[in-house]
């Protein structure tokens, strides 16, 4: 249910971009004070997310997420 958490969070658009995942970053600091690299798990959740078919890469920094 990790896409659940994209709405969870705020993101409630069809298509968003990279830096709106990033706002999210303090929120996530603070929920995972032990990782230091946020950025990077961002990034690797949304890959994670694209190998299931859940979001796509539409160009450099933009996803469209594939559920309602």
């Amino acid at each position: 249910m990790r896409h659940k958490r994209l709405t969870k969070i705020g993101v409630e658009s069809k298509t968003f971009l990279l830096n709106e995942a990033y706002a999210f970053e303090d929120v996530l600091s603070q929920k995972y004070p032990d990782n230091s690299n946020i950025k990077d798990k961002i990034r690797q959740q949304l890959q994670y997310l694209r190998d299931l078919g859940l979001i796509e890469f539409k160009e450099r920094g933009v996803y469209r997420k594939l559920w309602k």
